[in-house]
């Protein structure tokens, strides 16, 4: 389910959304880094509390496509690599944009509510962990019918976890609150019913693996 075997053209015919997050968030990476430009990006795009409360309210979106530094960037954008696409597949691609766009919003909402006004952070990881959410909502529907998909997603969610707590630097409000809003709206889109309802409108390309 989470291993890739499509070559570059597949992957991007399949899992067109996945796809673009990836080029746009590495693309923009690159350009932040860049001499006299790369400060400019960063200052305006970065999360920043008081400046978000003085109406920079774009600053709830940008930080999801900035990161501290190469490392940061490949865990999050291989995260994204790996199990959007079947988030992708599954939710359709207006969904799948709608829990990850959301909760990164939420992570950064969550962030400035529960941080001071000086607290400032970046990167995916909000949307990343929204991801997560919503595959644990999937697999509350079909803990019986897919018990791998259990065996996958909740390890991994719980190393998440204990990471978010161990590693230095790390935003944990943007994670739990991603985390959170992932699962609401997986437990939404997920129902059962809607998923029967989906496999009769989908395009068959989007049923590919």
């Amino acid at each position: 389910m989470f291993i890739r075997h499509e070559n570059f053209r597949e992957y991007r015919t399949y899992y067109p959304v996945v796809f673009t997050l990836l080029v746009v968030t590495i693309a923009i990476h690159i350009i932040a880094n860049l001499p006299i430009i790369g400060p400019y990006v960063y200052g305006i795009g970065i999360g920043h509390n008081g400046s978000i409360a003085a109406g920079d309210y774009w600053r709830l979106i940008t930080p999801m496509f900035l990161h501290g530094g190469i490392m940061h960037l490949l865990f999050n954008m291989f995260s994204l690599f790996l199990f959007g696409p079947e988030l992708e597949r599954i939710a359709g691609r207006t969904r799948f944009l709608t829990i990850y766009f959301l909760s990164g919003i939420a992570g950064t909402l969550a962030s400035y509510v529960l941080e001071d006004a000086n607290y400032m952070h970046l990167g995916a990881s909000g949307a990343i962990y929204g991801i997560f959410g919503a595959f644990a909502a999937l697999v509350y529907y079909t803990r019986n019918a897919l018990p791998q998909l259990k065996q996958i997603i909740l390890p991994i969610i719980l190393i998440g976890i204990v990471m978010t707590f161990v590693m230095p630097n790390i935003n944990i409000t943007a994670h739990f609150g991603g985390l959170i809003t992932g699962f609401i709206l997986g437990f939404y889109y997920f129902h059962p019913s809607r998923l029967s309802k989906w496999k009769k409108t989908k395009p068959r390309t989007a049923l590919r693996r």
